[in-house]
């Protein structure tokens, strides 16, 4: 399961700072491209792409409230319906679900799920997602 960290600005990383004022350059339109922001910030955009998907302002992660997770499945009647009984369980409200096809003995299953009722529960959910059958739990998007 992945940990999440509250962390105090003024102790970052440069690199992280400068992350986050390129995904603000973006998002309010003051550039067009993740070139044109990165060179105003003074960040590569290797680094860009690193951090990127791993650093959020604390009040833009309150207000995400579409979130994807990855998941390995042991190929088992029952796991898949757990999975989402749990999610209901903490509020949550599965959009949408992809699976593949199970090979040896494992499937790959990615849910967009919506949080905004699940609120500070949602770590709580990640780490009751890891049960018997469930062998990888990751959150890959939020938006």
């Amino acid at each position: 399961m992945e940990k999440f960290y509250l962390v105090k600005e003024n102790i970052l990383p440069e690199s992280l700072l400068k992350t986050i004022q390129t995904k603000e350059l973006l998002a309010n339109g003051e550039v067009k491209t993740v070139h044109q922001a990165v060179e105003k910030v003074g960040l590569s955009r290797s680094a860009f792409y690193k951090y990127k998907d791993g650093i959020f302002p604390l009040n833009k992660l309150q207000t995400e409230s579409i979130v994807t997770i990855s998941m390995d499945l042991h190929h088992r009647s029952g796991v898949l319906s757990k999975v989402i009984a749990l999610v209901a369980e903490f509020k949550g409200n599965v959009l949408t679900i992809n699976q593949t096809i199970p090979l040896q003995g494992m499937a790959n299953v990615v849910m967009s799920v919506d949080t905004s009722s699940i609120g500070e529960n949602f770590a709580n959910l990640l780490e009751s997602l890891e049960f018997e059958g469930v062998k990888r739990v990751q959150v890959i998007g939020q938006g």
